[in-house]
């Protein structure tokens, strides 16, 4: 039977009916309209044919759905999965608990490898059974929402940073966050509070990459009756409501530089004004920013205020990426393992000692959050039972290159180790697999923007694509 297009819920329009939301992003009408059929019943389905339509629709929606469907072949580009990979990280800033499936029938180990690096849940080869993605949303809707553990560890890099925030916390000044997708800035930001002498008066969240640019200033600084189509009624912003709280700007990178004066004008002498009134007020909240973009950068490029770029980074936290906190991948492990058995009623899966010690090797690119993932995966299917190095292996994509060291001996030193293990090995496998790894790392820099990427690592777009869709860079 030929599926009837779906008409797609009004965003504005609160659910009723109690399903969840699931979106799906595919430049396929057909694609799409099948899955609305297929999945109507059980889900309020929102389609969208591009990254920049499903961006705008999760603006208006009062609350994010909790799961998405993302085809990586998204137009301008539907040959290659620039979109899609910029569309997860996008996502994932918007709602860091959202699980996204991934649909693609383009070159799937390299593309899946990438997709789950960046956050996605997990990967499905089109073409897609409609009975197979059931079963996969209504596992993941049974798993617990995303937790990440109480900046669990004691690694050096992570004591450090305990010590910082302790300096940092009783400060009245902003503190800057800045760390890689994944890494666990927003637990930073809280835990900034909690040690604070502010820790019982409210605190307030904005991911600015999660609400429309024209909503972003009434948001903040609130608006008075009349001052827009509406604007029925006076409404406090989230400065008034901080109190003298404090408030949490995440992805503070995607702020429009024309409201960037505004809240520099904020920390500068504290006024602001709701809009459509003269009257000023006077914010007494903290403010704490956050960011996994290079804003140095983007103050070179125009596309960041110097001026707020040095207010906000008065005090400036630095987020250390997982590959950095080699003893703590065992504490979260452990963490994740006993976490998710005990929401899920499940028996906690186990390592043997060879898949602890592939555990330690993994270099984790997708930071505390992939992470995370592995563990709930690996829990779902392995219940109560021990692990080998062979079981552990497909989850962690095998194609992932060792970790890049700093240079010199430390790359002789890991030559050692690495062929002292004994077992197969191939030069050329290595080299390629280096390549990989700046490849990788260029794409996490860049969000998945592959013609970013490739200035980064001195080639033309041409020849990245090349590289990351042949047997070059598998």
């Amino acid at each position: 039977m030929t599926p009837q297009p779906q008409p797609a819920p009004d965003p504005k329009e609160a659910r009723a009916n109690g399903k969840p939301a699931l979106l799906v992003v595919d430049d396929d009408p057909l694609i799409t309209d099948t899955l609305a059929f297929a999945l109507g019943s059980d889900y309020e389905v929102y389609a969208c044919e591009s990254r920049r339509d499903a961006i705008e629709l999760l603006r208006q929606l009062p609350v994010a759905p909790a799961l998405a469907l993302v085809d990586l072949g998204l137009p301008p580009s539907p040959h290659s999965p620039d979109e899609g990979f910029q569309l997860i990280a996008d996502l994932l800033a918007h709602s860091p608990r959202m699980k996204i499936f991934v649909l693609s029938g383009q070159n799937e180990a390299t593309n899946a490898r990438h997709a789950r690096a960046l956050g996605a849940w997990e990967f499905v080869a089109k073409p897609s059974d409609p009975e197979l993605l059931k079963r996969l949303l209504a596992r993941a809707r049974e798993l617990p929402a995303a937790e990440q553990a109480e900046l669990a560890g004691a690694s050096p890099a992570l004591a450090k940073m305990k010590s910082q925030i302790a300096q940092f916390a009783p400060s009245p000044f902003p503190v800057l966050i800045e760390g890689e997708s994944g890494s666990g800035k927003e637990l930073a930001a809280a835990s900034l509070h909690r040690l604070s002498p502010r820790a019982s008066r409210p605190y307030l969240t904005l991911n600015c990459a999660a609400i429309s640019p024209t909503l972003v200033e009434p948001t903040l600084f609130g608006y008075v009756k009349g001052a827009f189509t509406g604007a029925t009624a006076n409404k406090s912003g989230y400065f008034e409501d901080a109190q003298d709280g404090t408030l949490f700007l995440d992805e503070i990178g995607e702020l429009p530089l024309e409201l960037q004066a505004k809240l520099l004008r904020v920390l500068e002498n504290g006024e602001y004004q709701r809009v459509g009134e003269t009257q000023r007020r006077n914010a007494r909240c903290r403010v704490i920013a956050a960011t996994n973009r290079d804003l140095r950068r983007d103050v070179k490029r125009g596309a960041f205020r110097a001026d707020l770029y040095h207010r906000l980074s008065v005090l400036t936290l630095s987020v250390p990426p997982l590959r950095e906190m080699e003893g703590d991948k065992l504490a979260l492990l452990e963490h994740f393992r006993r976490l998710y058995a005990a929401q899920s009623g499940a028996q906690p899966f186990e390592l043997d000692r060879a898949a602890l010690e592939r555990w330690q090797q993994y270099d984790f690119p997708g930071n505390v959050r992939e992470l995370r993932n592995i563990v709930i995966r690996l829990g779902t299917k392995y219940a109560g039972q021990r692990l080998s190095a062979a079981e552990l292996e497909p989850e962690l994509d095998t194609e992932e290159a060792p970790p890049v060291p700093g240079g010199g001996s430390n790359l002789v030193e890991q030559a050692l180790r690495q062929l002292e293990r004994g077992g197969p090995f191939n030069l050329d496998e290595a080299l390629n697999g280096w390549e990989r790894a700046y490849i990788d790392a260029a794409l996490r820099l860049t969000r998945g923007n592959v013609s970013q990427a490739a200035k980064l690592l001195g080639v033309n777009r041409t020849t990245l694509y090349s590289r990351m869709n042949s047997g070059e860079a598998k």
